[in-house]
Protein backbone atom coordinates (compact mmCIF):
# COMPACT_ATOMS: atom_id res chain seq x y z
CA UNK A 1 0.00 0.00 0.00
CA UNK A 2 0.77 3.75 -0.48
CA UNK A 3 2.27 4.85 2.57
CA UNK A 4 3.46 8.17 1.80
CA UNK A 5 1.81 11.43 3.21
CA UNK A 6 1.83 13.42 -0.02
CA UNK A 7 -1.03 15.50 0.67
CA UNK A 8 1.56 19.02 1.08
CA UNK A 9 2.97 17.98 -2.94
CA UNK A 10 2.59 19.75 -6.08
CA UNK A 11 0.27 18.09 -8.10
CA UNK A 12 2.55 16.34 -10.48
CA UNK A 13 4.45 14.51 -7.67
CA UNK A 14 1.34 13.17 -5.99
CA UNK A 15 0.59 11.77 -9.09
CA UNK A 16 4.07 10.48 -9.74
CA UNK A 17 3.49 9.11 -6.11
CA UNK A 18 0.09 7.31 -7.36
CA UNK A 19 1.46 6.54 -10.53
CA UNK A 20 3.85 4.33 -8.54
CA UNK A 21 2.07 3.12 -5.98
CA UNK A 22 -0.16 1.29 -8.39
CA UNK A 23 2.47 -0.38 -10.75
CA UNK A 24 3.55 -1.38 -7.06
CA UNK A 25 0.39 -3.10 -5.77
CA UNK A 26 -2.75 -2.21 -8.09
CA UNK A 27 -4.72 -4.63 -5.93
CA UNK A 28 -4.19 -2.04 -2.54
CA UNK A 29 -4.18 0.85 -4.59
CA UNK A 30 -6.31 3.06 -6.72
CA UNK A 31 -5.92 4.10 -10.52
CA UNK A 32 -4.06 7.18 -10.72
CA UNK A 33 -6.81 10.22 -11.86
CA UNK A 34 -6.52 11.26 -15.75
CA UNK A 35 -4.70 7.83 -16.91
CA UNK A 36 -6.66 4.99 -18.62
CA UNK A 37 -6.91 2.21 -16.05
CA UNK A 38 -6.39 0.22 -19.23
CA UNK A 39 -2.92 1.58 -20.00
CA UNK A 40 -2.00 1.55 -16.23
CA UNK A 41 -2.77 -1.91 -16.31
CA UNK A 42 0.02 -2.51 -19.28
CA UNK A 43 1.99 -0.28 -17.40
CA UNK A 44 1.71 -3.03 -14.15
CA UNK A 45 2.71 -6.35 -16.04
CA UNK A 46 5.75 -4.38 -18.25
CA UNK A 47 7.22 -3.58 -14.72
CA UNK A 48 6.43 -6.82 -12.89
CA UNK A 49 7.27 -9.13 -16.09
CA UNK A 50 10.50 -7.39 -16.33
CA UNK A 51 11.62 -7.52 -12.18
CA UNK A 52 10.21 -11.21 -12.15
CA UNK A 53 12.30 -12.31 -15.22
CA UNK A 54 15.06 -10.82 -13.53
CA UNK A 55 14.93 -12.52 -10.45
CA UNK A 56 14.35 -15.76 -12.18
CA UNK A 57 17.40 -15.59 -13.93
CA UNK A 58 19.37 -14.66 -10.96
CA UNK A 59 17.87 -17.13 -8.64
CA UNK A 60 17.04 -19.78 -11.31
CA UNK A 61 17.27 -22.95 -8.26
CA UNK A 62 14.70 -21.05 -6.17
CA UNK A 63 13.04 -20.28 -9.34
CA UNK A 64 12.94 -24.03 -10.14
CA UNK A 65 11.62 -25.30 -6.66
CA UNK A 66 9.04 -23.18 -5.96
CA UNK A 67 5.44 -23.93 -7.56
CA UNK A 68 4.14 -20.96 -9.83
CA UNK A 69 1.97 -19.75 -7.80
CA UNK A 70 3.79 -19.04 -4.50
CA UNK A 71 7.04 -17.57 -6.70
CA UNK A 72 4.67 -14.89 -8.13
CA UNK A 73 3.52 -14.51 -4.51
CA UNK A 74 6.38 -13.68 -3.33
CA UNK A 75 7.56 -11.70 -6.09
CA UNK A 76 4.55 -9.79 -5.72
CA UNK A 77 4.80 -9.26 -1.83
CA UNK A 78 8.66 -8.32 -2.47
CA UNK A 79 7.45 -5.88 -5.48
CA UNK A 80 4.77 -4.04 -3.55
CA UNK A 81 6.64 -3.78 0.23
CA UNK A 82 9.86 -3.23 -0.60
CA UNK A 83 11.88 -0.16 -0.39
CA UNK A 84 15.16 0.35 -2.54
CA UNK A 85 18.31 1.68 -1.39
CA UNK A 86 19.74 2.27 -4.95
CA UNK A 87 18.63 2.61 -8.44
CA UNK A 88 21.07 0.50 -10.09
CA UNK A 89 19.56 -2.59 -11.51
CA UNK A 90 21.88 -4.82 -10.90
CA UNK A 91 22.00 -4.66 -7.02
CA UNK A 92 18.40 -5.75 -7.32
CA UNK A 93 18.58 -9.07 -6.35
CA UNK A 94 20.54 -7.78 -3.02
CA UNK A 95 17.66 -5.88 -2.54
CA UNK A 96 15.56 -9.12 -2.58
CA UNK A 97 18.37 -10.71 -0.50
CA UNK A 98 16.78 -8.22 2.31
CA UNK A 99 13.89 -8.59 1.48
CA UNK A 100 13.68 -12.23 2.42
CA UNK A 101 16.61 -11.68 5.44
CA UNK A 102 14.20 -8.44 7.00
CA UNK A 103 11.05 -8.21 5.68
CA UNK A 104 9.25 -11.43 4.33
CA UNK A 105 6.12 -13.02 6.61
CA UNK A 106 7.37 -16.07 8.38
CA UNK A 107 5.69 -18.79 6.09
CA UNK A 108 5.40 -22.39 7.02
CA UNK A 109 5.30 -23.52 3.12
CA UNK A 110 8.76 -21.67 2.55
CA UNK A 111 12.08 -24.06 2.20
CA UNK A 112 13.42 -24.02 5.37
CA UNK A 113 16.77 -23.24 2.83
CA UNK A 114 15.45 -20.51 1.03
CA UNK A 115 17.49 -17.43 2.34
CA UNK A 116 20.96 -19.52 2.47
CA UNK A 117 19.86 -20.78 -1.35
CA UNK A 118 19.39 -17.28 -2.33
CA UNK A 119 22.76 -15.89 -0.88
CA UNK A 120 24.61 -18.49 -2.52
CA UNK A 121 22.89 -17.70 -5.91
CA UNK A 122 23.38 -13.95 -5.96
CA UNK A 123 27.18 -14.49 -5.19
CA UNK A 124 27.91 -15.04 -8.15
CA UNK A 125 26.30 -12.33 -10.00
CA UNK A 126 27.52 -10.13 -7.03
CA UNK A 127 30.83 -11.68 -7.48
CA UNK A 128 30.72 -10.98 -11.28
CA UNK A 129 30.00 -7.43 -10.91
CA UNK A 130 32.51 -6.49 -8.25
CA UNK A 131 34.64 -3.32 -9.18
CA UNK A 132 37.50 -4.27 -7.79
CA UNK A 133 41.07 -3.63 -8.60
CA UNK A 134 44.09 -5.87 -8.05
CA UNK A 135 47.29 -4.27 -6.60
CA UNK A 136 50.10 -6.51 -7.51
CA UNK A 137 52.70 -3.91 -6.49
CA UNK A 138 53.25 -5.20 -2.90
CA UNK A 139 53.89 -8.96 -3.71
CA UNK A 140 56.93 -10.49 -3.55
CA UNK A 141 59.19 -12.13 -6.63
CA UNK A 142 59.76 -15.38 -4.67
CA UNK A 143 56.64 -16.34 -3.71
CA UNK A 144 57.28 -18.68 -1.31
CA UNK A 145 54.11 -19.68 0.52
CA UNK A 146 55.57 -20.88 3.66
CA UNK A 147 58.33 -18.26 4.20
CA UNK A 148 56.39 -15.44 3.46
CA UNK A 149 53.12 -14.14 3.82
CA UNK A 150 50.19 -15.51 1.65
CA UNK A 151 48.08 -12.87 0.20
CA UNK A 152 44.00 -13.58 -0.28
CA UNK A 153 42.40 -12.44 -3.43
CA UNK A 154 39.64 -9.63 -2.31
CA UNK A 155 37.58 -11.34 -5.78
CA UNK A 156 38.00 -14.84 -3.65
CA UNK A 157 35.07 -15.19 -0.59
CA UNK A 158 34.78 -18.24 1.78
CA UNK A 159 31.50 -19.23 2.44
CA UNK A 160 29.57 -20.83 5.19
CA UNK A 161 26.07 -22.52 5.16
CA UNK A 162 23.54 -24.79 7.10
CA UNK A 163 22.44 -26.50 4.25
CA UNK A 164 24.89 -28.10 0.83
CA UNK A 165 23.12 -25.49 -0.74
CA UNK A 166 24.90 -26.23 -3.95
CA UNK A 167 23.46 -29.59 -4.09
CA UNK A 168 20.13 -28.22 -3.88
CA UNK A 169 17.60 -28.41 -7.38
CA UNK A 170 14.22 -29.45 -7.85
CA UNK A 171 14.94 -33.37 -6.96
CA UNK A 172 16.95 -32.43 -3.63
CA UNK A 173 15.20 -30.52 -1.44
CA UNK A 174 16.57 -31.35 2.28
CA UNK A 175 13.95 -30.47 4.88
CA UNK A 176 16.69 -30.23 7.57
CA UNK A 177 20.51 -28.73 7.34
CA UNK A 178 23.45 -30.97 7.79
CA UNK A 179 25.06 -31.39 11.54
CA UNK A 180 28.28 -30.52 9.34
CA UNK A 181 28.53 -27.05 8.25
CA UNK A 182 28.90 -26.58 4.21
CA UNK A 183 31.86 -24.44 3.22
CA UNK A 184 32.20 -22.95 -0.46
CA UNK A 185 34.81 -20.85 -2.03
CA UNK A 186 33.60 -18.82 -4.40
CA UNK A 187 36.69 -17.04 -6.62
CA UNK A 188 36.22 -14.56 -10.02
CA UNK A 189 39.57 -15.75 -11.58
CA UNK A 190 42.05 -14.10 -14.69
CA UNK A 191 39.38 -14.16 -17.46
CA UNK A 192 36.21 -13.03 -15.17
CA UNK A 193 34.61 -16.77 -14.88
CA UNK A 194 33.50 -18.00 -11.61
CA UNK A 195 34.23 -20.66 -9.85
CA UNK A 196 33.02 -22.57 -7.01
CA UNK A 197 34.90 -25.30 -4.51
CA UNK A 198 33.61 -27.26 -1.90
CA UNK A 199 35.96 -27.19 1.27
CA UNK A 200 36.74 -28.91 4.14
CA UNK A 201 36.62 -27.62 7.16
CA UNK A 202 40.41 -27.82 7.64
CA UNK A 203 40.86 -26.08 3.86
CA UNK A 204 37.77 -23.48 5.27
CA UNK A 205 40.11 -22.96 8.25
CA UNK A 206 43.09 -22.32 6.27
CA UNK A 207 41.26 -20.09 3.82
CA UNK A 208 40.26 -18.11 7.32
CA UNK A 209 43.00 -17.56 8.79
CA UNK A 210 44.25 -16.81 5.69
CA UNK A 211 41.90 -13.78 5.26
CA UNK A 212 42.52 -12.72 8.33
CA UNK A 213 46.34 -12.42 8.65
CA UNK A 214 48.19 -9.22 8.32
CA UNK A 215 51.83 -10.68 9.38
CA UNK A 216 51.86 -14.16 9.92
CA UNK A 217 54.11 -16.73 6.97
CA UNK A 218 52.14 -19.90 5.98
CA UNK A 219 54.08 -22.52 8.08
CA UNK A 220 52.64 -20.57 11.18
CA UNK A 221 49.38 -21.02 10.21
CA UNK A 222 49.49 -24.44 9.57
CA UNK A 223 51.33 -25.28 12.24
CA UNK A 224 47.96 -23.73 14.01
CA UNK A 225 46.45 -25.71 12.35
CA UNK A 226 48.03 -28.89 13.26
CA UNK A 227 47.57 -27.62 17.31
CA UNK A 228 44.37 -26.65 16.95
CA UNK A 229 43.45 -30.65 15.44
CA UNK A 230 46.11 -31.98 18.04
CA UNK A 231 47.38 -34.03 14.89
CA UNK A 232 50.67 -36.04 15.81
CA UNK A 233 52.42 -35.12 13.02
CA UNK A 234 52.36 -31.60 12.35
CA UNK A 235 54.57 -32.16 9.24
CA UNK A 236 51.20 -33.89 7.56
CA UNK A 237 49.64 -31.24 7.75
CA UNK A 238 52.08 -28.66 7.35
CA UNK A 239 52.82 -30.56 3.79
CA UNK A 240 49.02 -30.62 2.68
CA UNK A 241 48.45 -27.24 3.67
CA UNK A 242 51.59 -26.35 1.66
CA UNK A 243 49.73 -28.25 -1.37
CA UNK A 244 46.39 -26.54 -0.95
CA UNK A 245 47.82 -22.86 -0.59
CA UNK A 246 50.13 -23.51 -4.17
CA UNK A 247 46.63 -24.78 -5.76
CA UNK A 248 44.85 -21.48 -4.54
CA UNK A 249 48.44 -19.90 -6.13
CA UNK A 250 47.48 -21.58 -9.66
CA UNK A 251 43.58 -20.91 -9.65
CA UNK A 252 44.37 -16.80 -8.40
CA UNK A 253 42.36 -17.65 -4.99
CA UNK A 254 45.64 -16.12 -3.69
CA UNK A 255 47.61 -13.33 -5.37
CA UNK A 256 51.14 -14.05 -4.14
CA UNK A 257 52.69 -13.10 -0.75
CA UNK A 258 54.39 -10.24 1.04
CA UNK A 259 57.21 -10.39 3.21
Amino acid sequence: MNTYNTADRPDFVRQQYAFAAYVRDPGQNHCPNDIDERRMKIYCELFYNNVEGFMANTYPVLRSIMPDERWHAMIRDYFARHRSSTPLFPEMPREFLKYLEHERSLDSEDPPFMLELAHYEWVELALSILDEKIDHSNLSAECNVLTEIPVVSSLAWLLSYRFPVHKISAEFKPLTHDAMTTHLIVYRDKRDEIHFIEANPVTARLMQLMIDNESRNGHTLLTQIAAELDHSQPDTVINGGYEIMTDFMDRGILLGTRM
